[in-house]
């Protein structure tokens, strides 16, 4: 008796290594999502958590710097916000596309709301970019002065919080991309 090998599917393609494959890039889904919540959630953090006192003429009067000041950082926080509690939510159907890694509906609910989620985070994080540059550089014309050199752990900062939700727009276009090309193979 002859075992049993893997299925032809005509044109001398066989099912076995289309299935690891479609499963090798769930896997990668599944990671590039952890990743994503992890670079997300410590913008937000990093950013909601951003103060500095500096004090003026006595200890009395003192300047404070917080996010909150802005309403831009204060957007670029619930941006963040949102899109972390969107992947670690969206970690349960990452999981069930690694076990059953023929499923489509699936994946292209993923692609519409990591569109979605791209959109805002990247809206967030380009608005706070515009203010952390103003921050770093000031604009003669306007007369805003460069607060970054009285304010260097509070600029600090919101520049590495930055970098973290910048991650996060890089990881969700891979993830988009990812999504795409598993969807792709299902012909």
């Amino acid at each position: 008796m002859k075992a049993a090998g893997p299925v032809e599917l005509g044109e001398g393609k066989s099912s076995a290594p289309r299935a690891g494959v479609n499963r090798g890039m769930a896997i990668l889904d599944f990671i590039l999502r952890i990743l994503a919540f992890i670079g997300t959630l410590a913008s937000a953090i990093s950013m909601a958590t951003t103060n500095e006192t500096l004090p003026f003429f006595t200890q009395f009067i003192r300047f404070r710097a917080e996010y909150n000041d802005l309403p831009t950082f204060t957007f670029f926080v619930v941006a963040n916000g949102v899109v972390s509690a969107y992947l670690l939510f969206s970690l349960p159907f990452s999981i069930f596309n690694i076990v059953r890694s023929k499923a489509q509906n699936i994946r292209i609910l993923l692609i519409i709301l990591d569109t979605a989620m791209l959109g805002l985070l990247t809206a967030g994080a380009s608005a706070a970019a515009a203010i952390v540059y103003l921050a770093h550089r000031g604009n003669v014309r306007t007369n805003w002065f460069a607060i970054c050199q009285q304010y260097n752990s509070f600029c600090e900062r919101i520049s590495g919080s930055l970098i973290g939700s910048f991650i996060g727009v890089v990881l969700l276009m891979l993830l988009i991309l990812l999504s795409a090309v598993a969807l792709s193979r299902h012909k």
